[in-house]
């Protein structure tokens, strides 16, 4: 990977240092760097298409209860302690720590029937739409892909070489939360899939470890070509030039043009804005998960100006069991007011500025929670159902699709399965499920979703 370093000092608003922020992630995974992906992605068709999805993924598995599918007229020990709020929707309410996603409600819709996950803490089947990892989950050669590596795949990199695919999460305690294909109480690791290396995400934090670092150079000075070429020249005096070929100097200009870099440089952003999405909270280390940054979405809004067609970001830590630890309504207080804060701000932005058209938004987790209390105060994994948020890309806001039993345990209308969702986000990138195919590692074609899936067609 390649390090830009800034020689500047300070923080951004949500007390993020300025350099994690100027870090260009880790691409050279099984020996492969930059300059071998851009080469693989050269081969590959680049049509014109505008339309993203950002998948912000909830690590740990929320709670629909203290979320999107309250149920007020439930005992205590399944109603929660929480009341409920009325949303901009007529007859629909949200728990009432959500008053900003409330008064959102007509700009995005809910799915609180999800199905089709497994009770497993990963965010394999979040960004694949499959399960992975065990014998039983027959995973074709090679392994499932993600979402994003599907469309880098066949689509692949947007105008000027923009990544078609980047995750911008910061690194997380508990290793399958991560995108790196491992799974929970499994060994095997299905990375990076059947599409191969080259389509695998391009990440904004990656291990410095194995940076290749261009000292001296920040992004105040790569408008100026002449220093930057003085600095390229002394970085490759520095090393074996005898493989820089057209391709390494392609991989060069991509991670200093102006265009990546500045979606990645957050102080061009107008200080009203980054005001605007707040400041980080970090999450308990014990749940494995990453911190509350809304400084992330705001990248996240960047990149996708930028042209990255599939963005993913971990946000949160969610696995709320209370064992030995604060009971479900003390850790709702704590994290939910950000969570509200944080994506309704997303939204507005994308929407204000003519972007939710054109971006598809998923938010969700692996699996909900149990409809009973448990006797720590908390929720325990509960794979039937779950509910989830779905904005933008075409999709008509306001709906609530699928209703679950009066205890928030199992659908009673309109299950939905994880693979429609990922029909609709296919779907809203222009990639037609019924017919792609992409080979897997045996050289055997795999559709990307099951057969008969298709998008949700409440949401159109």
């Amino acid at each position: 990977m390649l390090t830009i370093f800034s020689n500047r000092s300070g923080r951004f608003c949500d007390k993020v240092t300025r350099r994690s922020f100027l870090r260009i992630g880790s691409l050279g995974l099984g020996g492969l760097s930059l300059s071998d992906i851009l080469l693989a992605q050269s081969q590959s068709p680049a049509p014109a298409n505008d339309r993203s999805v950002v998948m912000i993924y909830l690590p740990g598995g929320p709670t629909q209860h203290e979320t999107f599918d309250p149920k007020p007229h439930a005992p205590a020990e399944i109603r929660g302690p929480l009341g409920t709020i009325n949303t901009r929707v007529p007859g629909v309410q949200f728990c009432e720590l959500l008053p900003r996603l409330s008064q959102l409600a007509d700009k995005f819709a809910i799915v609180r029937t999800l199905t089709g996950m497994k009770n497993r803490h990963e965010c394999f089947q979040c960004y694949t739409g499959r399960p992975g990892g065990r014998s039983e989950d027959d995973e074709p050669a090679g392994g499932w892909p993600a979402l994003g590596s599907v469309v880098s795949r066949i689509h692949g990199p947007s105008a000027g070489g923009i990544p078609a695919y980047v995750d911008a999460s910061p690194k997380m305690g508990y290793g399958p939360y991560n995108q790196r294909g491992q799974h929970d109480a499994s060994s095997k690791v299905s990375w990076p899939g059947f599409t191969g290396i080259q389509h695998a995400p391009f990440f904004v934090e990656g291990d410095i470890r194995t940076d290749l670092v261009l000292s001296g150079i920040d992004l105040s000075r790569l408008g100026d070509r002449r220093a930057l070429l003085t600095s390229f020249d002394r970085f490759r005096r520095g090393c074996d030039t005898e493989g820089v070929d057209c391709f390494q100097q392609q991989a060069f200009g991509l991670l200093t043009s102006n265009r990546l870099a500045n979606a990645l440089d957050l102080t061009r952003e107008d200080p009203r804005v980054r005001e605007r999405y707040g400041e980080i909270q970090q999450t308990d280390p014990s749940y494995g998960g990453g911190p509350q940054s809304p400084q992330h979405l705001l990248l996240v809004r960047r990149l996708v100006e930028a042209g990255v067609r599939c963005v993913t970001l971990a946000f949160g830590a969610w696995d709320w069991h209370a064992n030995g630890e604060p009971t479900i309504e003390s850790l709702a207080r704590q994290y939910l007011p950000v969570f509200d804060h944080a994506i309704s701000v997303f939204v507005q932005d994308l929407d204000e500025r003519g972007l939710l058209d054109h971006t598809l938004v998923v938010v969700w987790g692996e699996f909900g929670r149990t409809p009973r209390i448990n006797v720590d105060g908390g929720r325990d994994h509960w794979p039937e159902t779950q509910s989830i948020l779905l904005a933008g890309g075409g999709i008509q806001g306001g709906r609530v699709v699928g209703t679950t039993d009066r205890s928030g345990a199992v659908p009673v209308e309109r299950p939905v399965h994880v693979q429609e969702v990922f029909a609709t986000l296919y779907h809203n990138l222009g990639i037609d499920t019924d017919s792609a195919q992409i080979p897997d590692l045996s050289g055997r074609p795999q559709y990307l979703v099951e057969a008969n899936r298709q998008p949700i067609r409440e949401l159109y």
